[in-house]
């Protein structure tokens, strides 16, 4: 289901795109690239420790905006309450009606 857009959601949009994480995200992983190839270590798992180093704050941010209502959240982040639900017990994050209990280790790998 895709939200509605009103005017203060497309500029949000619109600032977030400004912002580029995508170029934000880019710069940290050429630098952890380097990292690794100056250490001569290989990379395990790169992609589930980015995953979540991203999609586990998002989920926090996201439900604490919409203060913990997670068919609001899960409608605001476009995907399923089921699927936002099972994130959220993934990464242990304790989510209570109108407030947000983060619990997890910070090393919390989804499955």
């Amino acid at each position: 289901m895709t939200p509605n857009l009103n005017s203060s959601d497309n500029l949000f949009v619109a600032n977030l795109q400004s912002v580029s994480l995508e170029k934000l995200v880019k710069s940290k992983l050429e630098v952890l690239f380097q990292q690794q190839k100056e250490a001569q270590v290989e990379l395990n798992g790169l992609y589930n420790v980015v995953l979540e180093q991203v999609e586990k704050p998002l989920l926090e941010l996201a439900l604490k905006a919409y203060n913990g209502n997670q068919v609001k959240t899960a409608q605001m982040l476009g995907i399923n309450r089921n699927t936002l639900k099972k994130k959220i017990d993934n990464y242990k994050i304790r989510v209570k009606r109108n407030s947000l209990l983060v619990t997890a280790p910070t090393n919390v790998t989804p499955q």
